[in-house]
């Protein structure tokens, strides 16, 4: 069976993602982006999220952190527990003949820096906080998605269920999706699908990309300690700022020399701070950083291969080093299947031009801890408005979406839920 030839078979989309839904959800998205929220204290977000789907009827639960939920649509009863085989999330009979359902998610927490738009009516109203990642948006997507599928499940048109997932805290190392894979969010789902957005790509279009499409992030934490002395003598002490910036300078070129080139493993650094006079060689340094890395297998070496450089740069000083080394996340690794899913909706709903390949990133997405326990993909969604050619980043006081995107990424995950429906 064709892509199009299965979303013909499944009902119209276009009359239920009319101006009036449309309308709403921008509302909706400009009020979470008045109001941001950060990670693990999303209460007003989270209490926003289960009033409007209680209002169509679901039945929403707020996770056992107490910020982010969880709501099916259609009948879950049927579906496995969790633990079932991934072969039946490839389209083989599950438990009793259920299969496992499709999950979209969103995460809905917001970053500490300042909204710096100087003249927009939704700005944050929040001191120091803003949605400068686009949270604000996948969440509204994914509300949006749910609308959608709700009506179809009243009319008895949706062929399967699916369930939606508000994480928070993805903002916050190791990030809270362990929290809610530990909450049991991913029992009785077989494929999980997610979007982020990105300001490079136009709005209208999506960037997709087989394999690692995201970089593993890890934090890193050093501390270096000496006697201490006078700077006229470094013979007789540890020299510990020479030893400070030794590992800054030498460790991240060893590391990169330990493990295969083409992984990206790297080590970069943000704080180095050590002395207090300029006379005095001092007793105590510090260094912190990011480990990030394209491979998921070296990002599993990883930590051994940092704790070995550092100790043996630290240990020509005679510093004594301490390292504490905070996992992050591992690479988000797209699943062949799930990414066409993906591309066959958007081609479907807006033809084979609206999606592009994308580059792996540097960037981390704790998505990928969703990936370890079931298949799925992450899409890039634009939200750059078309024409528009200044360069934007994420994580920047001044980031906004073209909010037409928001259509865009509704579409997407509607039709990827009837498809995967459609394809069982």
């Amino acid at each position: 069976m064709s892509t199009l030839v299965g979303l013909a078979e499944v009902p119209a989309l276009d009359g239920l993602l009319g101006e009036e839904l449309y309308a709403e959800l921008v509302a909706f998205r400009r009020d979470l982006h008045m109001h941001p929220e950060l990670g693990n204290q999303e209460i007003r977000t989270t209490a926003a999220i289960k009033h409007r789907l209680e209002s169509a009827g679901l039945k929403p639960r707020v996770l056992n952190t107490g910020t982010g939920l969880i709501c099916d649509i259609g009948d879950s009863a049927t579906q496995s527990p969790a633990g079932m085989p991934i072969e039946a999330a490839e389209g083989r009979t599950g438990v009793g003949g259920a299969r496992p359902m499709l999950a979209l998610r969103a995460d809905i927490d917001a970053l500490p820096i300042p909204d710096t738009k100087a003249s927009c009516a939704y700005r944050s109203t929040e001191p120091g906080r803003a949605h400068a990642c686009g949270h604000d948006v996948h969440t509204t997507v994914v509300l949006g998605a749910g609308l959608v599928l709700a009506e179809l499940h009243r009319r008895g048109e949706l062929p399967h269920p699916v369930r939606l997932i508000f994480q928070p805290a993805e903002e916050v190392l190791p990030g809270g999706a362990t929290d809610a894979i530990e909450s049991g969010v991913l029992e009785g789902v077989g494929r999980i699908l997610a979007v982020h957005c990105d300001p490079k790509v136009d709005a209208g279009r999506i960037g997709l990309r087989h394999g690692a499409i995201t970089s593993a992030c890890d934090r890193l934490e050093i501390t270096l300690d000496g006697p201490g002395g006078h700077t006229a003598r470094p013979h007789l002490t540890t020299d510990l700022v020479t030893a400070a910036a030794r590992v800054a300078t030498e460790v991240p070129g060893l590391v990169g020399r330990r493990v295969d080139a083409r992984s990206g493993l790297s080590v970069t650094w943000g704080r180095i701070e050590s002395g207090h006079a300029c006379n005095v060689i001092p007793q105590h340094a510090e260094l912190s950083g990011t480990v990030r890395c394209l491979d998921l297998e070296t990002w599993r070496q990883a930590p051994d291969v940092v704790h070995a450089a550092v100790d043996e740069i630290a240990g020509l000083y005679r510093a004594k080093s301490q390292i504490t080394y905070v996992r992050g996340v591992p690479p988000v690794v797209n699943e062949e299947g799930a990414t066409e899913l993906l591309r066959s909706a958007m081609t479907a709903r807006r033809g084979p031009d609206s999606v592009e390949d994308t580059p792996q990133s540097l960037g981390g997405e704790d998505f990928s801890w969703y990936l370890e326990h079931v298949p799925g993909a992450m899409a890039r969604l634009g939200v750059r408005t078309p024409g528009d050619r200044v360069s934007r980043d994420l994580h920047q006081g001044d980031f906004d979406a073209d909010e037409s995107a928001i259509r865009v990424g509704v579409e997407l995950f509607t039709a990827s839920a009837l498809l995967d429906a459609a394809q069982r």
